[in-house]
C-alpha cells in the first residue's frame, strides 16, 4: 500500500495513491496460507534428505525398494542385492545417496514446477505473501537472472522425470514376486501401486506434459491423437497443484512404510499366497 503524494511501504515514490499509514489494510491471518506452505515444503525436504542419506531400511521383505532409493545404484545397494534392478556403479559414501542418479533430477523437476514455483516464490521468497500485501523485495527482475533463470530448464528436467516414473513402475511391478514364494501381494504392493498411481498423475498433469501434447499445431483438426491426449492432460492439469501436495505425502507415507517393514517395526501383511 502507498502513501498518497509520498512512498509505498518500501520507500519507493508513488505519487497519487491513497493515503495509507500501514502495510497493508488487512486484518485477516493472510500468513497462514504462506506459513503452512514453508512448513509443508520444508519437512518434506527435512525428511527426505534425512532418508536419502540414511542408507539404510530401504530394502523390505526382499521386494520393496521405497521410491526415496530408487534406481539404487550404488556399490552400497550390495547389503541388499535384489534391490539394485539396473546394476551398481556408483562409489559407496556417505556423501553420496544410493539413489543419486535420479534425486538430482526429480529435486529439479519440483523446483521448477510451475505450480510449486508460485508456491515457495510466495511462501518463503514473499513475491508476494498474499494479495494486497506488499512484497520485501524493492525490485523484480522475474526468472531473467541467475538463480531464477535456470527456472527455464524445466521441460528437460520433465524428460528425466517420465524416465524416473517408468522405473518406479517398474519396481512396483517386480515387487509383486517374492524370491522365494513367488508371486504375492502385500499391503506394501497396494501401497507401492497408489504411489507410483499418483506419481504419473502428477508427472503428466505438468504443463510441459501438456505442451508436448499439444504445443506449436496450428490446427488440432490435422492432429485428432495429440488433440485428444491435449484434452486428457489438459483435464488433469486443472488438479496440477493437488497431484503436487498428494504425491509429496504418498512419497513421505511409501518411503516410511517400507522403512517401518524392513526395521521389524511391522509386518507387511500377506493378502495372495
Amino acid at each position: 500500500m502507498t502513501t498518497a503524494r509520498g512512498v509505498d511501504a518500501r520507500g519507493v515514490h508513488s505519487p497519487g495513491r491513497a493515503a495509507v499509514a500501514s502495510g497493508t489494510l488487512r486484518a485477516d491471518r493472510w500468513w497462514l496460507a504462506p506459513a503452512a506452505t514453508t512448513a509443508g515444503l520444508l519437512a518434506f525436504l527435512v525428511y527426505g534428505g534425512v532418508r536419502a542419506f540414511q542408507q539404510q531400511y530401504f530394502f523390505a521383505d526382499e521386494r520393496y525398494l521405497t521410491p526415496f532409493y530408487s534406481p539404487c545404484v550404488s556399490l552400497g545397494c550390495a547389503s541388499e542385492p535384489g534391490a539394485a534392478h539396473f546394476g551398481m556403479f556408483l562409489p559407496d559414501s556417505p556423501l553420496i545417496p544410493y539413489a543419486a542418479l535420479s534425486l538430482p533430477f526429480l529435486l529439479g523437476f519440483r523446483l521448477t514446477c510451475y505450480y510449486y514455483r508460485k508456491a515457495y516464490y510466495r511462501s518463503i521468497w514473499l513475491s508476494p505473501p498474499a494479495c494486497a500485501v506488499p512484497e520485501p523485495h524493492a525490485t523484480y527482475t522475474g526468472e531473467t537472472r541467475f538463480p531464477l533463470v535456470l527456472q527455464n530448464v524445466h521441460r528437460y528436467f520433465f524428460y528425466v522425470a517420465l524416465l524416473v516414473s517408468l522405473i518406479n513402475t517398474y519396481d512396483a511391478v517386480v515387487a509383486f514376486r517374492h524370491p522365494t514364494d513367488g508371486f504375492v501381494v502385500g499391503v506394501g504392493n497396494l501401497v507401492l501401486l497408489v504411489n507410483v498411481a499418483l506419481l504419473w498423475c502428477y508427472t503428466v498433469s505438468c504443463h510441459s506434459c501438456r505442451h508436448v501434447m499439444g504445443g506449436r499445431l496450428t490446427h488440432f483438426s490435422k492432429h485428432p491423437v495429440r488433440y485428444r491426449l491435449w484434452t486428457w492432460v489438459s483435464a488433469l492439469n486443472t488438479r496440477h497443484m493437488l497431484f503436487a501436495w498428494v504425491t509429496l505425502g504418498t512419497l513421505v507415507l511409501t518411503d516410511l512404510y517400507v522403512a517401518l517393514v524392513a526395521a521389524g517395526t511391522i509386518t507387511d501383511l500377506r493378502l495372495v499366497g
